[in-house]
């Protein structure tokens, strides 16, 4: 026995042993001394009351959703605003970032200043500072009837911006969606795996046009499949009375948000992509010129790649942290995931069990990015001995 003792691999794994012995107790005291207090109070725990009616409306809604409806589909309903929410608005600050990010490091002395004060003033005024300035400009546009017309296809007012839309069903929207992220997917395992290494340019670049003009043309089979009868496939909005009818409307709290979060989300994205462009070496750009490659072919094939190659784990951290922050749509009133689970819980009471859904949905959506951008990373990455730059 003292001989097992002296074992420095017994005592690590008894240590261990004690230590999650300790955290799994003290768990297990706080929840029944939780219990006992809400028995005292009387308030019931359990996730019973998800099938209980809400008798409350949710201003936006990308499902049908009626004040009957229980508890769950509300925070359904919350739960997919802020998905989309935080898809468009992940897109949109990386497009935005990516271009400020190349005027930052252009060489030309006027896109340096655009690029340097648009980090400068977005990236220093408080996120919520900046959804309420867009909110109030948003909400002071004109009335319907003296809107902003942009091409006859787009309109502004202080009720919404109006879009264009598809006379579609929303399960085929959803469909196309998923065909088209699994077309992207395809093709970045197919720049990016070593399986593939050994094709020529010109085969992965026609497997490339395959896949999108796959998707593309089951896109386009989907659409007119999933067409509502007697409707045109375009559903373009128009005036008719106070109000635009038909299009889609995009209510000023979630575009506010969109475009909060975007710009803010920009700034800061811009800054990575700038660290990555920064930390190529010279020579890489000289060898190309070597090769005669042009100033295009130099900065899609070598600079780019390398930059997004050094900053993925960077760029990582910063999606995640920009999705949390759609939360933020509750001070303007846009129906999020936490506004919904706040509201819960004012109506049912059932705050533990809320609060438990709510983090366990923002460590879904996170973990689930960040593990699909971690094994992105672990594709791309050079491995071995090999130089990164």
């Amino acid at each position: 026995m003292v001989s097992i003792l002296k074992q420095k691999a017994y005592r690590d794994a008894t240590n261990q042993v004690l230590f999650v012995g300790a955290i799994a107790l003290t768990v297990l005291t706080f929840t029944m001394v939780g219990r006992e207090n809400l028995e005292a109070q009387g308030i019931t725990s359990g996730f019973g009351f998800l099938e209980r009616s809400t008798g409350w409306s949710i201003s936006f809604s990308l499902i049908e959703y009626s004040t009957s409806d229980p508890y769950w589909k509300a925070l359904w309903v919350g739960f997919l605003n802020t998905a989309f929410l935080g898809a468009v608005s992940l897109c949109l600050a990386t497009v935005l970032g990516l271009i400020v990010g190349i005027m930052r490091v252009s060489g030309n002395a006027m896109a340096e200043l655009v690029g340097a004060s648009f980090v400068e003033i977005f990236r220093n005024v408080p996120l919520l500072l900046q959804v309420f300035f867009w909110y109030a400009l948003l909400t002071a546009l004109p009335p319907p009837r003296s809107g902003i017309d942009v091409l006859g296809v787009v309109f502004l007012s202080g009720r919404g911006t109006y879009l264009p839309g598809l006379n579609v069903t929303g399960e085929v929207v959803f469909l196309a969606v998923v065909a088209l992220i699994a077309a992207l997917a395809g093709v970045l395992w197919l720049k990016s795996s070593r399986r593939f290494a050994r094709r020529s340019a010109r085969d992965k670049k026609r497997l490339t046009r395959g896949l999108l003009a796959g998707w593309l043309l089951l896109a386009i089979v989907l659409f007119w499949i999933g067409r509502i009868p007697d409707t045109p496939l375009l559903n373009l909005p128009y005036l008719k009375g106070l109000n635009y009818r038909d299009g889609i409307r995009v209510p000023p709290e979630l575009l506010a948000c969109i475009v909060g979060i975007s710009v803010y989300g920009a700034a800061y994205i811009g800054e990575i992509i700038r660290a990555g462009f920064n930390a190529i070496g010279k020579g890489q750009t000289e060898a190309g010129l070597a090769l005669g490659l042009t100033t295009w072919q130099i900065f899609t094939r070598i600079r780019l790649p390398l930059a997004i190659r050094a900053v993925l784990p960077t760029l990582t951290n910063q999606y995640v942290w920009l999705f949390k922050s759609t939360t933020i749509g509750i001070a303007v009133g846009f129906a999020d995931f936490f506004m919904i689970v706040s509201t819960s819980i004012n109506q049912s009471g059932q705050t533990l069990e809320l609060i438990a859904i709510l983090m366990g949905g923002f460590l879904l959506v996170n973990y689930s990015l960040a593990w699909v951008l971690n094994r992105v990373n672990d594709a791309i990455k050079l491995k071995g001995n090999q130089l990164r730059m």
